[in-house]
């Protein structure tokens, strides 16, 4: 079994993959970060800072990245990334979360959005749609750990 946290690289994704080594920990369990990288958005990739503005989408370049960004933040933890279509949906998006983590027997989730868990769900919350699957437990980080900064960490 393992605990997931969906990372993509934000100041809420590293303190939720801070906080969900951490838990592994508890549930003896090794932690897998997972990113979603919709194919050839390269405006999606910007915004995220997975690629500067100057920088053509690039799948090899954007996974070396992500890589090396959960391991700043958790060296122990493990990193996979998912390929959608690339005019996804948010639902599309946390389907494949939820999917992955079935097929990985999950422990749990640690979700780092502002959004996730509130009663009324937006359509393009991912952690949202992620927090509503009863087979694991569900952590929700709402607030950045003192020690993430963006660009840090």
């Amino acid at each position: 079994m393992v605990v997931i946290v969906p990372f993509d690289g934000s100041v809420l994704s590293k303190t939720a993959l801070l906080y969900g080594v951490r838990a592994s920990g508890l549930y003896e369990e090794t932690t897998i970060a997972v990113t979603v990288i919709p194919r050839q958005k390269a405006e999606y990739a910007r915004e995220n800072d997975w690629i500067a503005e100057n920088e053509a989408f690039d799948r090899e370049t954007i996974v070396s990245r992500l890589r090396e960004r959960v391991k700043g933040v958790a060296p122990e933890a493990g990193f996979e990334h998912l390929v959608v279509d690339r005019y996804a949906s948010s639902g599309t998006i946390s389907s494949r979360i939820r999917r992955f983590a079935r097929e990985r027997d999950t422990s749990a989730i640690f979700i780092g959005s502002k959004n996730a868990g509130h009663s009324m769900i937006g359509t393009t919350s991912v952690g949202g749609r992620v927090a509503f699957e009863g087979a694991y437990d569900i952590a929700i980080i709402r607030n950045p750990h003192p020690t993430v900064v963006d660009g840090e960490t």
